[in-house]
C-alpha cells in the first residue's frame, strides 16, 4: 500500500517523502490504527507536479491517439479488477463503508467509470469543422480543436474514494491531460492499488502522481504555478477556497460540491414501490454521500402513513460492524464526523423536531464512531437539520400542503446537487423534474448515470462530470481557420 515503505508515487515509481510526517488509518469501527502514509510535505508537491508537467509538455502520453490510451486504461482496469476484493477491503477497513456496499459498487463502479471514459473517446468531438460566416473569410474552413487542459490536481474526498477519483482521472487523462491526485487524509491506502495497476499497464512516468497530504499542503498544490486545471470534490467551504485562489490566478477549475437532496413524494405513489428504490441512496456509505435524499417531503394527507413506513423501513436496516456482510450501515468515517453528526441531532431536537427512530449514540457500541440511524418528524424546511448537510444517516421527513407548496420546498435550499420525483404518473413527473432547481433530478429513482452530466447549481458547486461533458471539463477549444478543404486533405 501506499507508504507502507514511507513512499509516495511520484513520477510513474515509488519515492521516499522529503519529510517526516504521517498520516494514520485508524479504523472507525474500531479505532485502532491500521496503517500509516506518509504525508507528502511542500517539496513532494513540487516534485509531483514537476512531474506531471514534463510529462505533458515532453512526454509521449498528450501525443498518443486515443485509441493508444484507451487500451492502456483497459488494462489497468484489468488488474484493479484482479485485485478488487483486496482493494475493497482496504476500503472499508480505513473509512467505514459496509463491505457489501464496497464489493458491490465502491471498486466495480471505479473500474466501470475508467471503461466508460475509454469508450466515449471514440465518439467524442475531438476536432469539428465548420463553414465559416463572415463574407471576408469566405476562403476560410473553421476547424475546432479540442485539446487537454494540462496538468490537472485533483483533490478526492473519503466517502468514495476510488469512484470520485475515476470521475475526475479517467476524462481527464483520456484527454492526455497528466494528473496530480491528492487524496484524503481518512482514505489514502487504498490508492495504492491505482497506482500498482497503472504502473503493469505501462502509464508514461509522470501521468499520474499520488500524494496523500494535509490541507496546508493541499493549499499549496492548489496554487501551484505548475498546475493548469483544479478539480475538487469537498465541502461547500473548501469549494470557496479553491475557487477564490483559481479565480486569483485565472485557473480553470471543477467543484463538485455539498448538497442537502429532496425526494419529493406525491399524493398517488404506492408507498411500498417509493421506499424500495429509495434505501439503496439513503444510506449508501451510512448516509454520507452527498447526493443522499434526506430531506423526504411528504404530502399532508399522507405523512402520518409514510411517517410509519420509513420508520420500521429504517430501524429495520443491519446496523453495525462494516465488515459483516449483512451490514447496510456502519460507523461514520472518523471522529470528528462522528460528533459533527452527533451535534446534529441534539439541535434537532433543540429545534422542536421529534426522532421517531434512533436520535443518538447507540450505547452498545462504545467503540467505533456510530450513530443510530435517525429519522426526525414536525421538521420545519427552516429548521438548521433541514438546510444544512449533516453527512450521516439522518432524514428529515418534511409535510407539505400541495405540489406547488412541495416544489417551494424542494427548491428552498441553498445547494441543488440532486432531487428527485416519486408518483404512479411518471410524465407529469417529468414536467415536475424540470422545475427543480438541481443539477439532476430523477423520477422514481434518485440514481447517478454515467452517461447523464452531474454537477451541482447553487453552492453545490460548478462544472460537470460524467457523460460528454466530464471530458469537455478537461479540455481547452481551438479555433483554426485554414483555406476550404484543408481539414479533409
Amino acid at each position: 500500500m501506499i507508504g507502507e515503505d514511507g513512499k509516495l508515487y511520484i513520477d510513474g515509481g515509488w519515492a521516499k517523502s522529503s519529510g517526516d510526517d504521517w498520516i494514520e488509518a485508524v479504523s472507525p469501527a474500531t479505532e485502532e490504527v491500521i496503517g500509516r502514509v506518509p504525508a507528502a510535505n511542500r517539496a513532494d508537491i513540487d516534485r509531483a507536479v514537476a512531474a506531471a508537467r514534463h510529462a505533458f509538455d515532453h512526454g509521449p502520453w498528450p501525443r498518443m491517439t486515443h485509441a493508444e490510451r484507451a487500451r492502456i486504461i483497459q488494462q489497468a482496469m484489468d488488474h484493479l479488477r484482479a485485485i478488487a476484493d483486496e482493494v475493497a477491503i482496504t476500503i472499508t477497513s480505513e473509512m467505514g463503508s459496509p463491505i457489501s456496499q464496497s464489493r458491490a459498487v465502491q471498486v466495480p463502479r471505479s473500474c466501470a467509470i475508467w471503461e466508460y471514459f475509454a469508450e466515449l473517446a471514440t465518439d467524442y468531438p475531438w476536432t469539428e469543422v465548420r463553414p465559416s460566416y463572415d463574407d471576408f473569410n469566405a476562403a476560410s474552413e473553421v476547424v475546432v480543436e479540442r485539446e487537454p487542459v494540462g496538468v490537472v490536481a485533483a483533490i478526492v474526498p473519503w466517502n468514495g474514494p476510488l469512484i470520485v477519483a475515476a470521475m475526475k482521472l479517467a476524462p481527464a487523462l483520456i484527454a492526455g491531460c497528466t494528473a496530480v491526485l491528492k487524496p484524503s487524509e481518512e482514505a489514502a491506502m487504498n490508492f495504492a492499488a491505482l497506482a500498482q495497476v497503472f504502473q503493469q499497464a505501462g502509464l508514461p512516468r509522470g501521468v499520474l502522481n499520488i500524494v496523500p497530504a494535509n490541507r496546508d499542503v493541499s493549499e499549496y498544490l492548489v496554487s501551484h504555478s505548475g498546475i493548469d486545471k483544479v478539480s475538487l470534490t469537498g465541502s461547500t467551504a473548501a469549494g470557496r477556497k479553491v475557487g477564490a485562489i483559481c479565480a486569483e490566478q485565472l485557473r480553470r477549475f471543477t467543484l463538485e460540491l455539498g448538497g442537502k437532496g429532496a425526494a419529493l413524494l406525491l399524493e398517488d405513489i404506492a408507498l411500498d414501490d417509493v421506499l424500495a428504490g429509495l434505501v439503496a441512496p439513503m444510506t449508501f456509505i451510512s448516509g454520507q454521500a452527498c447526493n443522499a435524499p434526506t430531506r423526504i417531503l411528504a404530502p399532508r394527507s399522507r405523512y402520518d402513513e409514510i411517517a410509519d413506513a420509513l420508520a420500521q423501513t429504517i430501524a429495520a436496516l443491519p446496523f453495525g460492524d462494516p465488515m459483516d456482510p449483512e451490514t447496510v450501515i456502519g460507523p461514520l468515517s472518523s471522529r470528528r464526523q462522528r460528533d459533527r453528526v452527533k451535534s446534529y441531532l441534539d439541535l434537532g431536537k433543540a429545534e422542536g423536531a421529534r426522532a421517531i427512530v434512533g436520535g443518538g449514540v447507540p450505547a452498545d457500541r462504545p467503540r467505533g464512531w456510530y450513530v443510530q440511524p435517525t429519522l426526525f418528524v414536525d421538521v420545519d424546511n427552516r429548521m438548521r437539520i433541514a438546510q444544512e448537510e449533516i453527512f450521516g444517516p439522518v432524514y428529515c421527513l418534511i409535510p407539505y400542503d400541495g405540489v406547488e407548496d412541495g416544489l417551494r420546498i424542494a427548491n428552498d435550499s441553498a445547494y441543488g446537487l440532486q432531487s428527485s420525483i416519486w408518483t404512479s404518473a411518471p410524465t407529469a413527473g417529468l414536467k415536475l423534474a424540470r422545475r427543480i432547481r438541481c443539477g439532476s433530478v430523477g423520477v422514481n429513482s434518485h440514481n447517478l448515470d454515467m452517461a447523464a452530466p452531474f454537477g451541482g447549481l447553487k453552492q453545490s458547486g460548478v462544472g460537470r462530470e460524467c457523460g460528454i461533458e466530464g471530458i469537455s471539463d478537461y479540455v481547452e477549444i481551438k479555433s483554426i481557420m485554414p483555406p476550404v478543404g484543408t481539414s479533409a486533405r
